[in-house]
C-alpha cells in the first residue's frame, strides 16, 4: 500500500516554502507550539520571556493562514495540533481560518467539540479575514474574544 507522507509545519521557513514542496505531500499538520515559539523567538518555558509567547501575534496568524491556503490550494488536508488546537479561546478563529481537523489532548476534546458544534463557520470565515488584516496584537485579541460570542 502507498504510505502517506506529510509535513509538520513548525518553523516559519516551512510555512513560507510550502508552495515549493506541497505537491509532494499527502497532508499537512501545523504544530502551533513550535511555530509560535520559533516565529516569535520566545522560549515558552523560559519564565523570563514566556509572557511574550502569543498565539495571536499577527506574524503567527499569517503563517497559519498561509499554510492552510497552500494546503487547500494543493488539495491536501491540513490539521492543527499543539496547545492552540485544544484551547477553546482559539477554536472559532481556527475554524474561520479554514481548519477542520484538530489534534489535542483527550481532556480538551469535549469542550472543543462543543465549541465547533455551536459555531457558524460562514460567519467565522468573514471575521477571520478581518482579523488577518489587523496588525496590533491587542486588537486581534479583542476580535478573537468577540468571536467567542458569535
Amino acid at each position: 500500500p502507498k504510505i502517506q507522507v506529510g509535513a509538520m509545519i513548525e518553523i516559519p521557513a516551512a510555512a513560507l516554502a510550502l508552495p515549493m514542496f506541497v505537491k509532494r505531500l499527502d497532508f499537512l499538520s501545523i504544530g502551533t507550539n513550535d511555530l509560535i515559539q520559533y516565529t516569535l523567538a520566545i522560549d515558552r518555558v523560559d519564565h523570563e520571556v514566556a509572557h511574550l509567547y502569543n498565539p495571536l501575534h499577527p506574524a503567527v496568524l499569517q503563517l497559519i493562514s498561509m499554510t492552510i491556503k497552500a494546503g487547500h490550494r494543493a488539495g491536501k488536508s491540513v490539521s492543527v495540533c499543539g496547545e492552540m488546537a485544544g484551547d477553546i479561546k482559539h477554536t472559532r478563529l481556527l475554524l474561520g481560518l479554514g481548519l477542520r481537523e484538530f489534534s489535542m489532548h483527550p481532556a480538551q476534546l469535549l469542550a472543543v467539540k462543543q465549541e465547533i458544534l455551536n459555531s457558524d463557520v460562514a460567519a467565522l470565515t468573514g471575521q477571520a479575514k478581518k482579523i488577518l488584516r489587523a496588525v496590533e496584537p491587542v486588537a486581534i485579541a479583542e476580535a478573537v474574544k468577540r468571536l467567542r460570542a458569535m
